[in-house]
């Protein structure tokens, strides 16, 4: 299994448990690990051999322009899609993270990680 990785995907997004954060937004990093067999694009060359980055990135933007109470709920819908729209991923990782969050505190960023894998 080989591994492909896009880093800090920035979105501005909607969500949270409290109305305000519904209302005004957000700043959030996303960032996507996927494993896959990816021998036969090191022999081809070709891009119909791999995963397609543009896709694995429009798949998070998509799904973090949907409003959801929970980062667990959007990281969930990310995992799934992807395995679900590209075949050739067998696990996925992603890590969603609200930057600087309304939790009363000096905190940089709260992150959900999760990992899902094909069954």
């Amino acid at each position: 299994m080989e591994t492909i990785k896009l880093k800090n995907i920035r979105t501005f997004s909607y969500h949270g448990c409290l109305v305000e954060e519904g209302k005004i937004g957000s700043d959030y990093a996303v960032d996507l690990e996927i494993k896959a067999d990816l021998q036969q694009s090191t022999q081809t060359d070709n891009l119909k051999d791999t995963v397609d980055y543009v896709h694995l990135n429009r798949i998070v933007v998509e799904e973090m322009a949907i409003r959801s109470e929970l980062l667990e709920h959007v990281a969930k819908r990310i995992n799934t899609r992807v395995l679900v729209e590209i075949p050739i991923v067998m696990k996925t990782i992603v890590s969603v993270s609200k930057l600087n969050p309304p939790i009363g505190g000096d905190v940089e960023s709260v992150t959900i990680i999760l990992k899902e894998s094909r069954s």
